[in-house]
């Protein structure tokens, strides 16, 4: 049975964040490590752990590479004058064959760079489920995008450093396969928390949020909430993912937790770096789906009103009325109401779309509350409607 997934992104959101709040909310340890040992790439290990962030006993995962990463080093990343302890973060960058990079010299050793489609083709390989495969390609196919807007080239001229890739593939599998062992289908991210300040990456120092992080939450519509924090909560890969796997942003008035799971970040801000990801079911007060369809018109006549009123009964409206009002310099116009359920809502504005002049429609929706009714037969052929005092509350 499918799930609702809520992510509580107080303190921004990474690929390792959201990997390990996924296992500690239930995802099947020994089918990640299975699935990640299928990836054609070599170079990384991994390792799941339990670690104490703010006094909380929370869920590590951690990508050990066999090469050393500015991404995961926070005085690289923020300046020598930064004390805090490191998270790893990979910034993906552009590069093209024979092109330098600053550190290739000084760590002396070379690294291979991947395209969009050798990531794909590695993803491919994996001994994952179709649709664990095309969530991670998804995901990395968000980045690619963002970079490539970001740098102003096509996203075939993006590739990601050989450390990074490495480091994003493994992270972006593995929220994949967490995802679909869940069985996650409907996942609710309100608003994403960003820091502020500066951060240096293979490009130079940028600010934050980064170029990519801006893309994605642009493109995706990401509500993005800047804190007093200095320094970088959002990684591209974590604004990928949700940007991926977002399929609303508005919780439930009423719900009830079944699970809870918290993954750790590596940095220590002015708050903790941790994800909160919960299990929930919508406990909210149906209320027979009532809606209200309101629009103004004020250049159609009452005959045809009246004709649209007919038609808007005979597809399913509840209720339609028209009344008298007065717009902008005093013209006379008609307030038109439709009371409908939420099923019956795109083929009555479709109606009043082909039927008036109007070009917008309010939706409203609503609660009713009326006494119960039934019906009784009184006398052959005829019928009385008796309302009870008990309430009917719809």
């Amino acid at each position: 049975m499918s799930q609702t997934l809520y992510l509580e992104c107080y303190s921004g959101i990474s690929g390792d964040m959201t990997v390990a709040a996924l296992l500690d909310l239930g995802a099947d340890q020994q089918l990640l490590k299975k699935a990640l040992k299928s990836l054609p790439i070599t170079g990384f290990e991994t390792v799941i752990s339990r670690v104490k962030k703010a006094g909380l006993d929370v869920c590590d995962f951690q990508v050990i590479l066999d090469q050393d990463n500015h991404d995961h080093d926070m005085a690289y990343l923020h300046g020598d004058d930064h004390h805090h302890q490191g998270e790893k973060h990979t910034h993906h960058h552009l590069t093209e064959p024979g092109h330098y990079h600053p550190h290739q010299e000084k760590k002396n050793h070379s690294h291979d760079h991947r395209g969009l489609p050798e990531i794909v083709e590695i993803i491919n390989q994996a001994q994952i489920t179709d649709h664990a495969k095309a969530l991670a390609i998804r995901i990395f196919s968000i980045i690619a995008d963002a970079e490539a807007k970001a740098h102003g080239v096509d996203r075939e001229r993006v590739h990601f450093h050989e450390v990074g890739a490495v480091d994003s593939i493994v992270d972006i599998v593995a929220v994949a396969v967490c995802l679909d062992n869940l069985d996650i289908r409907a996942v609710i991210v309100p608003e994403v928390y960003e820091g502020r300040g500066f951060v240096r990456c293979q490009h130079g120092t940028i600010p934050i949020p980064v170029l990519a992080v801006t893309h994605i939450a642009a493109s995706h519509q990401l509500n993005l909430h800047i804190t007093s924090t200095e320094g970088e909560l959002i990684t591209p890969t974590g604004a990928a993912i949700v940007a991926a796997i977002k399929t609303c942003d508005q919780l439930p008035r009423q719900f009830a937790i079944e699970k809870t799971g918290i993954g750790a970040g590596k940095r220590t801000y002015d708050r903790p770096s941790l994800l909160r990801a919960m299990l929930i079911t919508d406990k909210s007060k149906k209320n027979g789906d009532i809606y209200k369809l309101e629009t103004n018109i004020d250049d159609c006549g009452g005959e045809i009103l009246g004709f649209v009123m007919e038609r808007l009964f005979e597809a399913g409206a509840r209720d339609v009325h028209y009344i008298p009002v007065y717009m902008k310099k005093n013209r006379p116009a008609y307030l038109l109401n439709v009371i409908c359920s939420e099923a019956d809502i795109e083929t009555l504005e479709q109606i009043i779309f082909e039927e008036t002049t109007t070009i917008g429609i309010r939706r409203i929706q609503m609660e009713s509350i009326g006494l119960k009714r039934t019906i009784k037969r009184m006398l052959p052929g005829c019928y009385s409607v008796r309302k009870n005092r008990s309430l009917d509350r719809r």
